[in-house]
C-alpha cells in the first residue's frame, strides 16, 4: 500500500487512462480538478451527463451519421471531456411569457426565473453543437442485435421544435441519490436517475460494446426495455444556467481519500483485465508457467527469430525451491501435530518463517491468475518468478551456511564452489539460448539441440542449415560492399540492399564505416574475410559468433 501511496503522489497529472476511473478519482488530478458548479438543475441548464457504470463516459454526439438504420446522427459514450458532451435541457412545451405568448427557441428559458426539474418531469435534450435533439425510435441499434434494444440518435435541425420521439421522462433513483433534495429534484452530481423514452417505454442505456471504425470505437448507446439498473443510471456532472449566479448553491465531487482511490484502482485493474477474453496464438495458462512449458513468439524475419522464454536452469531451479519449501512445510506440520518440537530449533524456525514469507509473496503474485478468464502470457509470471528466485537463494544460504548437519557450514569453500558452478551453468544456458532471445543468427542444428520440450514451439526451420551458408552469404556481400572505392559513390541498388544484408548477417553491421578512410575499410574487410575463412574451415559456430560479435562492436 505504501507503493500505491507513492504512486498517487508522483502521478498527480491526467493521462490517457483517466476515462477508466470514476469522476471522484479524476477530480483529484491536477488538470481534472473540478470547480464547484450550481447544485440545482433547471430547465434551460447546459449540462453534461455521465454514465454511472462502465467507467463513466459522457453522453456524446458528433456530426457523423450511422451508416445503416435510420442514418441519423450518432449518439455515443465518450470517456473524455469535450464540447460535444454539452446538452441543453428543455421542457416538453415552450414557456409562456408575461403576455401569454409562447416563447420560441431553445434559449427561451434563459430570461425566465429558474424552474427546478422534478422527479417525473418530461424533457428534451438539445445538443448545442449540432442543433439536434436526443431521439429514439423502433430501429435496431447499430451493433447490438437484441430485440429489446432500440437505436438512439440525434435528430432535427436548427429551428425545428422536435417531435414526440424526443421526449424522455426523468425517474430519480432514490437509493443511489445523496440527500433529501436530490431524491426529489435533479441536483448536480448528487442525483442518480434514468431517462425513460415516452413513446416506447425503453430506458437510455449503455454497455461495454464498442462501435466500429465509423463510430470511432466509442461506446454504443441504446434505448433498452427492461434494462439492468447499473447500465441505465445517469447523473449530471457540469451545470450552467444564465440565471444561476455566483450566489447559487454549489457542489463538487467529494474527495475519495487514499483508501477509496486504492480500492477503486485495484477494482478497475481487475475489471479491465478480466474483460480481455479474446484468444491469442501465443497465450498460456498459469499451470504451465512454473515449468516453463511455453514462451511467446515476438518476431521472425531473415532467418532469425525472437522468442521470449526464461533461462531454464534458473527458472526450473526456482520452481524446485518452491516445491522444497512446500514439502518441508507439510512434513513440519505433520511432525508438529505428533508432538515433535522441531520449532524449538532456531534454524528450523527461521527456515520456515523466512522462506515462507518469500513463498507467500510468490503465491500472491501467481495464484490470482487462476481466477482470470482473460488471455494470459508467460510474462505474467515474472513478478512471481522474482520471489521464486529469492526463495532458491535463501535455501542455498541455509543449506550452505546455517544447517550444521550437512557439513557444508564447516566447509564454506564447498558451498562457494557450488555457487560458482551454478552460476557458470546458468551463464552457459544463457549463451545457448541467447540467439533466440536477441534475434541473432543461428543454425537449425544448434536450435534443435537445445529444444528440450516439444511445447517449446519456436520454429527451427527458420534458421540456416549450417554456419558456412550464413557466413558465405556474409562474405560475398561484404566483399561486394567494400570493393567499392571511396571516391566512387555506391549504386542505388546496392544502397537499397544494405539494410536487408545488415539484418541477415551481423558482419555487415559496419555501415557506419562506409565513409571512413580506405585503410580502415580494408582492415575491416580483412577481419571479415578472415572470420569467414576460419568458420568455414573449422565448422565451429561459437568461433564465428565471437568474431561476428567482435566486429559488431566496432560499429
Amino acid at each position: 500500500m505504501a507503493m500505491f501511496a507513492i504512486h498517487f503522489v508522483c502521478l498527480s497529472n491526467s493521462g490517457e487512462g483517466d476515462g477508466f476511473m470514476s469522476s471522484e478519482f479524476q477530480s483529484t488530478l491536477n488538470s481534472k480538478a473540478m470547480e464547484a458548479v450550481p447544485a440545482d438543475v433547471e430547465f434551460g441548464s447546459r449540462v453534461s451527463l455521465r454514465h454511472h457504470n462502465t467507467q463513466g463516459g459522457y453522453l456524446h454526439s458528433h456530426a457523423h451519421m450511422y451508416p445503416e438504420g435510420s442514418k441519423q446522427q450518432q449518439i455515443t459514450l465518450y470517456p473524455h471531456k469535450d464540447e460535444n458532451n454539452v446538452w441543453l435541457l428543455e421542457n416538453q412545451t415552450q414557456p409562456i411569457g408575461a403576455n401569454n405568448e409562447t416563447i420560441p427557441g431553445f434559449l427561451a428559458w434563459d430570461a425566465l426565473s429558474p424552474q427546478h426539474i422534478m422527479d417525473g418531469d418530461v424533457l428534451k435534450l438539445y445538443h448545442l453543437i449540432t442543433s439536434r435533439r436526443l431521439h429514439s425510435h423502433d430501429q435496431k441499434p447499430p451493433v447490438t442485435e437484441a430485440d429489446w434494444q432500440f437505436e438512439v440518435s440525434a435528430y432535427g435541425y436548427e429551428g425545428f421544435e422536435g417531435d414526440a420521439n424526443d421526449l424522455f421522462r426523468v425517474e430519480i433513483i432514490k437509493s443511489l441519490s445523496d440527500g433529501v433534495e436530490a431524491k426529489q429534484r435533479l441536483r448536480t452530481i448528487q442525483t442518480k436517475f434514468k431517462l425513460v423514452h415516452i413513446m416506447t417505454g425503453c430506458v437510455l442505456f449503455s454497455h461495454k460494446v464498442k462501435l466500429p471504425d465509423w463510430g470511432f470505437e466509442q461506446q454504443e448507446v441504446t434505448c433498452a426495455k427492461g434494462a439492468t439498473l447499473p447500465n441505465s443510471v445517469w447523473y449530471i456532472e457540469s451545470n450552467e444556467h444564465p440565471q444561476l449566479g455566483a450566489s447559487a448553491e454549489k457542489v463538487t465531487y467529494r474527495n475519495p481519500g487514499f483508501l477509496g482511490k486504492f480500492w477503486e484502482l485495484n477494482k478497475v485493474m481487475w475489471t479491465t483485465n478480466a474483460g480481455l477474453t479474446d484468444s491469442h496464438a501465443w497465450d498460456s495458462r498459469p499451470p504451465s508457467w512454473p515449468t516453463l512449458r511455453r514462451g511467446i513468439n515476438f518476431w521472425g524475419k531473415d532467418h532469425r527469430q525472437i522468442y521470449l522464454m526464461g533461462n531454464p536452469v534458473i527458472w526450473l531451479s526456482s520452481t524446485v525451491a518452491i516445491a522444497i519449501w512446500v514439502i518441508f512445510k507439510g512434513l513440519a506440520v505433520l511432525r508438529w501435530q505428533r508432538g515433535f518440537r522441531d520449532y524449538a530449533n532456531s534454524t528450523f524456525k527461521r527456515f520456515d518463517y523466512d522462506i515462507g514469507m518469500t513463498v507467500l509473496g510468490w503465491a500472491f503474485h501467481y495464484f490470482p491468475f487462476y481466477l482470470m478468464a482473460r488471455q494470459l502470457f508467460l510474462h505474467h509470471y515474472f513478478p512471481a518468478l522474482y520471489f521464486a528466485i529469492m526463495a532458491f537463494c535463501q535455501i542455498y544460504d541455509f543449506v550452505g551456511y546455517r544447517v550444521s548437519g550437512l557439513g557444508l557450514k564447516q566447509r564454506p569453500a564447498i558451498g562457494q564452489a557450488l555457487a560458482v558452478g551454478f552460476i557458470a551453468i546458468s551463464i552457459f544456458a544463457f549463451t545457448m539460448y541467447a540467439p533466440l532471445t536477441y534475434g541473432n543468427t543461428w543454425t537449425k542444428g544448434a536450435c534443435e539441440k537445445v529444444k528440450l520440450l516439444d511445447t517449446w514451439d519456436w520454429d527451427c526451420n527458420t534458421f540456416f542449415d549450417t554456419v558456412s551458408i550464413s557466413l558465405l552469404c556474409c562474405r560475398h556481400h561484404t566483399n561486394k560492399l567494400y570493393s567499392t572505392r571511396s571516391t566512387m559513390p555506391m549504386s542505388p541498388r546496392l544502397l537499397m540492399s544494405l539494410p536487408l544484408l545488415q539484418q541477415m548477417c551481423p558482419l555487415l553491421r559496419l555501415h557506419s564505416h562506409l565513409l571512413s578512410p580506405p585503410p580502415l575499410r580494408l582492415s575491416l574487410l580483412w577481419l571479415t574475410n578472415k572470420a569467414t575463412r576460419s568458420c568455414r574451415k573449422r565448422r565451429k559456430w561459437n568461433t564465428g559468433t565471437r568474431m561476428a560479435m567482435f566486429l559488431t562492436t566496432l560499429r
